[in-house]
């Protein structure tokens, strides 16, 4: 077994409203900073135990579909390096 870091990245779908990431815009703006759009995100990083990179990237994206993330209004991206 080797130890692997997953980092799984949960952001709201394109659509949904984030007005967290809305205020930060604003204030951004108000600093004299140009930008068209920004949105908000969580990161997790897991270290697991895996056989390999494949089987560690499989295990969090599980972990992502039953907690870290809600499938019917986030997005996710897993990715996983050695540790």
């Amino acid at each position: 077994m080797t130890t692997y870091t997953a980092t799984v990245t949960v952001r709201l779908k394109r659509g949904v409203l984030d007005p967290e990431a809305e205020t930060t815009k604003r204030a951004l703006e108000r600093l004299g900073f140009e930008l068209s759009a920004l949105r908000s995100a969580d990161q997790f990083e897991i270290d697991l135990d895996a056989d390999s990179a494949s089987a560690a990237a499989d295990r969090a994206d599980e972990m992502a579909e039953r907690l870290l993330a809600n499938p019917t209004i986030h997005d996710y991206d897993v990715e996983v390096d050695e540790a």
